[in-house]
């Protein structure tokens, strides 16, 4: 079954071909990056109009790079929510009218479940269940994936997510936009104990996430050192952030596999990218005896193959929207 998927939750318009949801026949992707770096990050009118230049050829490029029409699709999914209200229109409001126009099936895909998903393309024989990590720059979720289409979240952030902390270390220490991938880059260089920062816990909620507390001790120490004329070691500054960071993840995510008997594990989202959380969980795993899956770096980011991917089976689960689906700029992953 071969799934013409949209992505456009944020500031990249995507659109891919995929079959079964594991064979990819074509990838593309418009990155706004060059127009949003001047404003340090995504500016969401900005981010909408740009959508609306790029969907159209975007789409008709996916098709051209698989070799096909319209007509040899099956069906049409999209990124309903949640994102950025105004990018998603644009692209709900394309693959409805593609939907309508071409008489094929409609597929509302939640962006994190796609994901998950993009780890179907990598591992070709993975299925659940597993225990997921969803790392993002707006997500930190822990999910329990019983089924492609059941998922329960044991722990999530109760404020900022992982890759917010990043993101806004790296621009406090005037790394351009996106933060996150520069910071990754430059932490290599550096002395990961040079810095100690507090780790916050909730209280009841051992599974649960919380950056705001160490995003703001990370950028007072910052700039008390900027107010005194001390030079900021950038690099031990990054791989100081990112270790604790890193070990905050890791240690509630093996923590919730302990206790739900989860032996397979699973990343996904921008920051399982990140070089260090992709070492330090290989090594715990492999001390463990856990299985370990994380998506290639091309499908970390947002992308239509994952929306593919995810699309497929909700198909099969008969998941099928009409012309009433709308965008949300938020929603539960478990609904």
């Amino acid at each position: 079954m071969k799934i013409f998927a949209i992505e456009s939750s944020c500031d990249d318009t995507a659109a891919a071909v995929v079959e079964d949801g594991r064979r990819v026949h074509s990838s593309v992707v418009a990155s706004q990056v060059f127009r949003h770096v001047e404003f340090g990050g995504v500016v969401p009118e900005i981010a909408g109009r740009m959508h609306c230049e790029a969907i159209s050829d975007v789409a008709s490029e996916a098709l051209a790079r698989a070799g096909m029409k319209i007509s040899d699709i099956d069906a049409i999914a999209v990124t309903a929510y949640p994102g950025l209200i105004g990018s998603l229109l644009v692209g709900v409001s394309f693959a409805k009218g593609l939907s309508l126009t071409c008489g094929k099936p409609l597929v509302a895909v939640h962006h994190l479940r796609g994901h998950i998903a993009a780890n179907y393309i990598s591992h070709s024989g993975l299925e659940p269940p597993f225990l997921c990590l969803v790392v993002s720059g707006g997500h930190s979720h822990i999910v329990e994936v019983t089924d492609y289409t059941t998922m329960r979240i044991i722990g999530r952030t109760r404020d900022d997510a992982a890759g917010e902390a990043f993101d806004k270390t790296a621009r406090t220490i005037g790394l351009p936009y996106p933060g996150g991938v520069h910071m990754d880059k430059l932490a290599e260089n550096g002395n990961p104990d040079a810095f100690k920062f507090p780790v916050p816990k909730v209280n009841g909620s051992p599974y649960d996430f919380s950056f705001s507390g160490l995003k703001t001790a990370v950028i007072n120490t910052i700039h008390n050192m900027q107010q005194k004329g001390i030079e900021v070691p950038r690099e031990d500054m990054a791989a100081s952030v990112r270790k604790s960071v890193v070990n905050i993840l890791t240690e509630r995510f093996l923590l919730a596999a302990k206790d739900t008997g989860q032996s397979r594990l699973v990343l996904a989202g921008g920051v399982s990218a990140n070089s260090l959380l992709r070492r330090r969980m290989e090594e715990l795993c492999r001390e463990r005896g856990l299985e370990l899956y994380y998506p290639e770096l091309s499908l970390c980011g947002d992308n239509a193959a994952m929306i593919g991917a995810q699309g497929y089976y909700e198909y099969l689960s008969g998941n099928i929207a009409d012309m009433s689906l709308n965008a949300r700029a938020e929603a539960n992953i478990e609904a």
